[in-house]
């Protein structure tokens, strides 16, 4: 079984790893992280370099435990007062902006105790299975918010079990940043000043787990509409899934999350950001990743609106959809490092053709750049996108510049295979272009059939003239966008071009970002530096 490119539970592995769920789910990672590591000792911090100098003490934090405070830490900004958040976030707790403050999450942080399929009541009680909460019977949602303020920056350990933040079911998190002071989620080597450009896999990532439908149940069935996933990668359980694919996990925006992705075991890897049944309520836009050892981010089942995602050197999949997700994604970009990472879209999984609901995904506004082929590619999904499952996907206004791979692969098993709608999306591909494979290598229903270039205004064969690796040049410039994008879902703005830069005028991604020699966006901000103000 390929692993299921997220967090896939590793306490499933008790349970026997034959149940954990779908088969060949994603494709590995190639981070070179290490697996069960043994924690060492923090090195002696070096004296500051720069202008930060250390807060004399954490800030009051409402949570039972409040932060603890865990000396200083210093690197090239200067010397940071280290608080270290409490495995349990038990009730509305707010981390502030303090000069000289970076916040630490030391293995796993929950925030509040899951609360089950459906909120419980006094009539139906629930035993959460969240471990910090004990085996807490619940009469309702903890119903805890962390709210993180503009500008904070937090640090995940890279330990026997990474640092990673997950949001149970029943509670939120209320990450809002701004353009000019997004919230950054980093590592301890981001701050100490080791981290650099191929640096990746060092501590955990973000969870959001709700109660939306999803599909490849580890409990309850789909025919029966009580189905749930485990959360892999998870040494105790963090359970997802329920009826409402409203439900509200709360908002990030304005967010960088960098250098995450952790293999707990073979197989089972944290990627930058994980949502899990997670709902139209919850609120998702301006989200970079950066240097993630697995996926960008990863999206299971619910439904998710999302505006404004960039991930960056992703080393397994920039985007990788499953399980029943109802998905709308718009202005996204896709940059990969030439030669590395999988897929710059991995979409569903192999199997599972008969559960409901199917997959029904809608991409639009993107720029998708994998400069070279890589052998991760060439291992696993074999072209820039693979699409396969119990999955219907449809690309509007969308650039594929992948100029030494396949574009498209899709791979069909069972009778209800997945299928592709494009509209006002172009690809720059090799001389291959296509790959059809499963129940899709034979028959007149193929991917090249699928895509149907010279249709809907799609082109297969356009010559890429982007500039700044992923801003419309002429040739893009030159193709319409979908007139009827609002058909597709309301949620989607209309706009007139295709790609998620129109040109050189349009620059939604600059400044809340860093940047990277793969991708230079021009904030003036490197991914391998921290803010001091």
């Amino acid at each position: 079984m390929k692993k299921f490119s997220g967090l896939l539970l590793m306490g499933c592995s008790a349970l026997a790893l034959a149940g954990c769920g779908a088969d060949d789910i994603s494709s590995p990672g190639n981070g070179g992280v290490i697996i069960n590591p043994t924690p060492t000792p923090s090195p002696t911090p070096t004296p500051g370099t720069g202008t930060v100098v250390a807060a004399d003490s954490c800030p009051t934090f409402a949570a039972t435990g409040g932060l603890t405070n865990d000396g200083t830490i210093s690197g090239p900004e200067g010397t940071w007062r280290v608080c270290t958040l409490p495995a349990l976030i038990d009730k509305n707790a707010s981390l502030p902006k303090v000069a000289g403050v970076v916040y630490r999450i030391n293995g796993r942080v929950d925030v509040g105790c899951d609360g089950g399929f459906s909120a419980p009541t006094a009539a139906a009680p629930f035993t959460t299975t969240t471990a910090t909460c004990g085996n807490r019977s619940l009469t309702a949602d903890t119903n805890a918010t962390l709210t993180i303020d503009p500008g904070v920056i937090l640090f995940g350990e890279n330990t026997a079990e990474a640092g990673w933040l997950v949001v149970n079911r029943g509670n939120k998190i209320d990450a809002q940043g701004t353009a000019t002071s997004p919230i950054i989620f980093t590592s301890r080597a981001n701050v100490t000043g080791t981290a650099n450009e191929s640096s990746m896999g060092q501590w955990g990532g973000i969870v959001l787990l709700g109660r939306g439908i999803v599909t490849d149940c580890n409990y309850g069935s789909t025919t029966a509409n009580t189905c749930e996933r485990d959360t892999e990668g998870a040494v105790n359980k963090a359970v997802f899934g329920g009826r409402d694919n409203a439900y509200n996990a709360g908002i990030m925006k304005y967010v960088q999350i960098r250098y995450s992705g952790y293999l707990l075991s073979e197989g089972k890897e944290l990627q930058a950001l994980t949502t899990g049944g997670t709902g139209s309520g919850t609120t998702l836009e301006y989200i970079q990743t950066v240097n993630s050892s697995d996926d960008g981010a990863e999206f299971f089942g619910g439904k998710v609106q999302m505006k404004h995602y960039v991930a960056v050197n992703a080393d397994d999949d920039s985007l990788d959809i499953d399980t029943g997700l109802e998905g709308y994604f718009q202005y996204v970009l896709l940059l990969q490092r030439s030669g590395g990472g999988d897929a710059l879209m991995e979409i569903d999984s192999n199997g599972n053709e008969e559960n409901q609901p199917r997959q029904k995904t809608v991409v639009a506004n993107f720029t998708a750049v994998q400069p070279a082929s890589s052998s991760n590619n060439e291992a696993n999904d074999l072209a820039s996108v693979l699409i396969r499952g119990n999955s219907d996907i449809t690309w509007v206004n969308g650039v594929l510049a992948t100029p030494n791979n396949e574009c498209l692969r899709v791979h069909g098993t069972g009778t209800t295979p997945a299928t592709l709608k494009a509209y006002s999306t172009v690809l720059s591909c090799n001389a291959a272009k296509y790959q059809s494979t499963g129940s899709y290598a034979t028959g007149s229903v193929n991917a090249a059939s699928l895509f149907a270039t010279g249709t809907n205004s799609n082109n297969d064969a356009l010559t890429s003239t982007l500039t700044n690796s992923f801003v419309n040049g002429a040739n893009e410039s030159g193709v319409a966008g979908y007139a009827n994008i609002k058909t597709l879902s309301s949620y989607f703005d209309a706009v007139t071009y295709i790609g998620a830069v129109k040109d050189a005028s349009d620059t939604w991604y600059r400044g809340w970002t860093c940047d990277t020699t793969t991708a230079p966006f021009g904030s003036g901000k490197s991914c391998t530096t921290l803010p001091t103000t």
